[in-house]
């Protein structure tokens, strides 16, 4: 039965925060959307619940959230999970305070830390505040997000606006002083009727402070950083055994592309370093904003697209042209005609026999593995930090699918990711 619940708000999220767990010694299942009631819980130690409400309405992701939130309880789990981005991605309405708000109140549960530091990827939070790199938030680039444009590098501030509870700070020098100081700091701001508290963290050491500091909490919320060391409490509780192997997969051969729709600087410097080494189409959504045609001009691409090597199609751009696509088309139809058309040219992908396929961006993720017929991810080996291969289960034919955060992985991802899947065990 498995032990940890975990709701993320998208799906590359979602891949993040499982292949920390499995990392960390948890078999780990990562489900598309929220199961059935009939549905069964599969054999796995932690499960994630892949949503798609980091940009839906405040009060749809809300639903959702709660939707996964019941299934994962009568599924057994006994602790809970609430992943976002490590960039705290959100609008001033929501959706992280509100979601939060409505998990801790069906948990009957009146307090929860929150913390999307993740070091090993340069996002730290110190006194409160975010940095990306050496950089605040609002100064990173973040600023100009096309869907959640991030202007305030101050999380107390941010986490605020968003709930009707009151926020307080777990500060650096408390974190540095262990688990034990970290908890009673918490117990202090719950008793001084704070619902939240941000947790300062610059290490991954401070991260598994928290992580033990936290082992009763219901619920804990934040990137997949903080999530290192919840393996470490089911062992000491005696509920979680050794696995040799929580991350094996069957192997899956067949032609490798990519798809991008990210419009983040890490994705594009992917793109750009692929050009020299790969076949690349690059899409061009504002002159041609129809996603017909861009299918259109990516299949006939594919006709005289070589078989033996991975290929790279990419309809990502820069936040001036994106703005300019919004400007034309309005924000949420623009991003509709990314997906849907990315979405589509998976589906001829598969048709031409590709068998292993990196997704980047979320938004992006969400749409291609909601057309494919995705249900449920088996999470293997990380790529990169915060990026496994994962095997898709129940989805026609054996399929490899790598989903990545657009701001996640090196400049050489497209090119070393297909070689990381052939040297797995």
């Amino acid at each position: 039965m498995a032990l940890l619940g975990c709701i993320a708000d998208d799906f590359t999220g979602a891949t993040d925060l499982a292949a920390t767990l499995v990392r960390s010694g948890m078999r780990t299942v990562q489900l598309i959307g929220v199961p059935g009631a009939d549905d069964a819980a599969p054999e796995a130690d932690a499960i994630v619940v892949a949503l798609k409400s980091r940009t839906t309405p405040p009060a749809a992701a809300v639903a959702d959230s709660r939707a996964a939130l019941g299934w994962l309880r009568r599924a057994g789990c006994t602790q809970f999970f609430f992943k976002y981005c490590s960039t705290f991605d959100s609008t001033e309405q929501g959706n992280i305070g509100p979601v939060a708000d409505a998990l801790l109140a069906d948990l009957g549960a009146g307090f929860a830390l929150a913390c999307p530091a993740f070091p090993t990827n340069r996002r730290t939070v110190y006194q409160g505040h975010l940095f990306v790199g050496g950089a605040l938030l609002n100064e990173s680039g973040m600023e100009k997000h096309p869907l959640t444009p991030m202007t305030d590098a101050n999380l107390v501030r941010v986490l605020s606006r968003q709930t009707d509870g009151t926020v307080g700070l777990v500060a650096f020098e408390t974190v540095a002083r262990g688990a034990g100081a970290i908890r009673s700091a918490m117990t202090a701001l719950a008793e001084q009727g704070r619902r939240y508290a941000i947790v300062d963290a610059v290490t991954d050491a401070h991260l598994r402070a928290i992580g033990a500091a936290a082992a009763a909490h219901p619920l804990i919320t934040g990137g997949s950083g903080v999530a290192i060391g919840l393996a470490d409490n089911f062992r000491a509780a005696g509920t979680l055994p050794e696995r040799a192997d929580p991350g094996a997969l069957p192997r899956v051969t067949g032609a490798a592309a990519v798809l991008a729709g990210s419009c983040s600087r890490a994705t594009l410097l992917q793109i750009a370093t692929a050009r020299a080494h790969l076949p690349v189409l690059e899409l061009d959504p504002l002159a041609t904003p129809d996603a017909a045609a861009l299918t259109a001009q990516a299949t006939a691409w594919l006709a005289d697209a070589p078989h033996d090597v991975p290929i790279v199609i990419a309809a990502s751009a820069t936040p001036e042209k994106v703005a300019e696509l919004q400007r034309r088309l309005g924000r949420d139809a623009a991003g509709m005609l990314v997906e849907h058309a990315l979405a589509d040219i998976a589906v001829a992908l598969l048709a031409r026999g590709v068998r292993r396929l990196v997704v980047a961006g979320g938004e992006t993720s969400g749409a291609v593995v909601t057309r494919l017929g995705v249900r449920s991810l088996r999470i293997g080996a990380e790529i990169d930090p915060g990026v496994p291969w994962t095997y898709a289960e129940g989805s026609g034919p054996a399929l490899m699918l790598a989903l990545k955060s657009g701001n996640f992985g090196g400049a050489d991802f497209f090119t070393r990711a297909f070689t990381a899947a052939e040297d797995a065990p």
